[in-house]
């Protein structure tokens, strides 16, 4: 009791007892660990070819990759790029890299020329291994056109080619001695994956983690999922992203389960026939994936019997769908994860033993050997329970910083190694945690981090703007979408939503281009000068006439 007689406030602060140790292997030898346990037990499966790897066949092929890049030369601390879609290759070239100690570099499919340059200059990738094309992207000529201007790329290997068989070859033909002895060389501390996260400065940021980042932390989300070796995992999310690459496969390798590629793009007819075809008890989303499967019209016609877990993550998930995830689609068992690429990601689940209503309303409690306090945003003090602020985490998680940027990781990671996520939460009396809204004003639409600085910059790019600023607005199905307010030049026509998509296609990735514009002659302003974006935001919906989409009630 205090002097006055009153009990202090209990503190919005939470530790992650665990009495499951977290793992020192590397990836590499976590991943040898489950093929020498369960050599026979089916690895991977690529439904769309169906080629298919018992854990046995599928070390054979990693090693053989890692053998491969050896002989190119590559070696630990190198940087490998890999530009493609959910893929087979993708994934041997994931386990590769991390049994030679090469640090891989996830590009993401969406992106354009100017973006490709940038992560490929600012990491000094040497080896760019890269599907032909994607959809509407020639993967293969935006990399010709880029190449001449960057300096370190010193080999490209495009997936489908001849540049693939004869890595292939070499790696088969190469010294498996050699590769024992890189593997050997290897400390769980040392990094092995950077991904880039929207920049607030115009250009994206390298976070940079290591094997224990990454390793653990799909193993203690695979565990929350109880996942074991009869399970099959649906991984329609993108690898590139940590979803993907960690929850995905990092958490099934790490516990003997299945990894279940439906397509190389998510297809909701595709994940529903995969979840179906192959028994599949678990499956991935973002909310947008949800709802698209879950209002597919041939939806009842799928057996989904299998199910029984999953995660829904990437975005605020609606109340409302994770309901219908339950009832309709029988995950009685789904979780919501909340985290961000800076902390491999995930700091809060929900348990399946949580209450549906905690399981829909909340994005859970702290993570095993994870740390988590709510903050007053300008003292930095911890608050009481019950009280919004910024959401910080501290643990094995958190990234080793930005590649080779210094600054920015220190205005990220405290000293005493707190990342400041941005995003505001709030804190109950039993641990679980709302979140409420961000500090900053990143854009997360349909699982894709967009901050509006950078769409802002190129925004200035356009012969008609005099100023930019992009918000986000509520979408019902991608949760966010950007809307730009604009100012025009002099003598400059009225511009639309549909010739700033002109403007941008080809040049941003599809999901930050704007799908509103509003030209107005002046911002709203604080006293002080600074562009009132909250007031933005709520105006754009008054004038969009999105007050249905803002009513909806998220986790």
């Amino acid at each position: 009791m205090t002097s006055a007689g009153v009990a202090p406030a209990v503190p919005s602060y939470a530790s992650g007892i665990s009495d499951v140790p977290l793992l020192g292997d590397t990836i590499g030898d976590n991943f040898d660990r489950t093929a020498t346990a369960l050599p026979d037990a089916e690895a991977l499966v690529e439904v769309a070819t169906g080629r298919r790897w018992s854990y046995a066949q599928l070390r054979e092929e990693i090693d053989t990759v890692a053998t491969g890049l050896l002989a190119a030369g590559l070696g630990k601390g190198d940087r490998l790029g890999i530009w493609a879609p959910n893929m087979a290759e993708w994934t041997l070239v994931q386990y590769a890299t991390a049994k030679i100690g090469v640090i891989l570099v996830n590009i993401n499919p969406s992106y354009r020329t100017h973006e490709l340059e940038f992560v490929l200059n600012q990491a000094g990738i040497s080896v760019l291994v890269a599907a032909k094309n994607f959809k509407t992207s020639d993967y293969a000529a935006m990399i010709e056109e880029v190449r001449p201007r960057c300096e370190a790329l010193r080999q490209v290997v495009l997936i489908g080619t001849s540049d693939w068989d004869e890595l292939v070859e070499a790696g088969r033909a190469g010294d498996r001695t050699a590769l024992a002895e890189a593997q050997a060389a290897l400390s769980p501390d040392d990094p092995i994956n950077i991904q880039y996260t929207s920049g607030t400065t115009g250009f994206p940021k390298g976070a940079t983690l290591s094997h224990h980042n990454i390793l653990n932390n799909g193993y203690f989300v695979g565990r929350i999922c109880g996942y074991t070796p009869d399970d099959r995992v649906a991984i329609p999310v993108p690898f590139y992203h940590c979803f993907g690459m960690v929850m995905g496969n990092l958490a099934c390798t790490s516990s003997g389960a299945t990894m279940v590629i439906p397509a190389q793009g998510f297809d909701p007819k595709a994940t529903l026939a995969a979840v179906a075809q192959e028994r599949c008890t678990s499956l991935y989303g973002v909310p947008t994936m949800f709802i698209a499967e879950l209002n597919d019209p041939d939806f009842e016609s799928y057996d989904l019997s299998s199910l029984r877990t999953g995660i829904m993550a990437g975005s605020p998930c609606p109340v409302e769908v994770m309901k219908q995830v339950v009832d309709r689609m029988g995950m009685t068992e789904v979780t919501i994860c909340y985290g961000m690429t800076e902390t491999s990601p995930v700091s809060t689940q929900t348990r399946a033993d949580d209450s549906l209503e905690l399981r829909v309303s909340t994005v859970g409690r702290v993570h095993p050997h994870v740390e988590i306090k709510i903050v007053d945003p300008e003292t930095g003090l911890t608050l009481p329970r019950g009280e919004p602020g910024e959401l910080c985490t501290r643990g094995y998680s958190v990234m080793l910083g930005y590649w080779n940027e210094p600054d920015k990781t220190a205005e990220a990671i405290d000293a005493a190694r707190w990342m400041h996520t941005g995003d505001i939460g709030i804190m109950d009396s039993d641990g679980y945690v709302n979140i409420t809204g961000r500090i900053k004003d990143m854009v997360i639409r349909g699982g894709e981090n967009i901050y509006p600085r950078e769409i802002e910059e190129f925004l200035y790019t356009h012969p008609d703007v005099l100023d930019a600023q992009v918000v986000g607005v509520p979408d019902v199905r991608y949760g966010e979408e950007l809307c730009a307010w604009v100012t025009l030049r002099e003598g400059a026509e009225e511009l639309t939503a549909e010739a700033v998509r002109e403007f941008a296609t080809g040049r941003l990735a599809h999901y930050k281009i704007p799908r509103y514009v509003v030209v107005v002659e002046e911002f709203p302003m604080t006293v002080t000068g600074k562009v009132r974006k909250v007031e933005m935001r709520e105006r754009s919906i008054e004038m969009l006439d999105l007050a249905a989409a803002a009513a909806v009630r998220n986790a």
